[in-house]
């Protein structure tokens, strides 16, 4: 299995994926966008294709010009049949790059609040009916035409969709380990602006095992279900 990974700032990065690929003998290669020499790979060098969060927006182009290129990779990934799976800021890429509309959510939510599964179509990935998951994300898309909507939040309505048969976009964080989560409070600290759905930096972290231990059951069995492997 080669795997691409499209990594747009050095604080975030695969997390437990990294994990889960390794277990499989995966040929793992990574652009890293925020260095000088970044460069994509033709879509025919890879079978699945991640593309994690970042603080910047699917919007940024003037700003970040290498957006253009990077959301052509996505769509022409997602076109030709090659699992891809958008986090966070991922996901609005993926949104982006097939025509639907990014834009900044009613409400930002930081923290772990639940998602709700939508009813699961046509063989799509089925979410659990409610999920405690990790978020950090202050924008949001519309669903690209033809896309299975396939969770909601109370804050965000949009929380991941499915595009044919296994590409799926998620705005939350399936891949969060207790060190990501540092990451993210020692670079984004700013962000945690008391609000409804913006925890404090103590409740981020004071998380049990067992929260953890769901997102990592649940981002295998997403995993497989888009490389059509088995659990391990």
């Amino acid at each position: 299995m080669r795997v691409h990974v499209l990594q747009h700032v050095p604080f975030e990065g695969p997390g437990r994926i990294a994990a889960w690929l390794a277990a499989r003998s995966a040929e793992v290669t990574t652009t890293r966008l925020f260095e000088a020499d970044a460069a994509l790979p033709p879509v025919g060098a890879f079978d699945v294709l991640i593309v994690l969060g970042g603080p910047m927006s699917a919007n940024d182009e003037a700003a970040l010009p290498w957006l253009r290129p990077e959301k052509h990779l996505i769509a022409a990934a997602i076109l030709s049949g090659k699992a891809v799976l958008g986090i966070c800021l991922g996901a609005q890429l993926m949104a982006a790059a097939l025509g639907a509309r990014v834009y900044p959510a009613q409400h930002k939510e930081i923290g772990w609040f639940p998602v709700q599964g939508c009813a699961p179509q046509d063989g799509s990935f089925a979410f659990p009916a409610t999920a405690e998951v990790f978020h950090w994300h202050g924008e949001t898309f519309d669903l690209p035409d033809g896309a299975v909507h396939l969770a909601r939040s109370a804050a965000c309505l949009h929380q991941a969709f499915q595009i044919g048969p296994r590409a799926i976009g998620l705005q939350f964080h399936l891949e969060t380990t207790p060190e990501s989560v540092a990451a993210l409070l020692t670079h984004c600290h700013g962000e945690l602006v008391p609000s409804a759905f913006i925890q404090t930096a103590q409740a981020l972290q004071a998380s049990p095992p067992g929260r953890y231990a769901g997102l990592e059951a649940l981002m295998d069995r997403l995993l497989c279900y888009l490389t059509r492997s088995t659990s391990k």
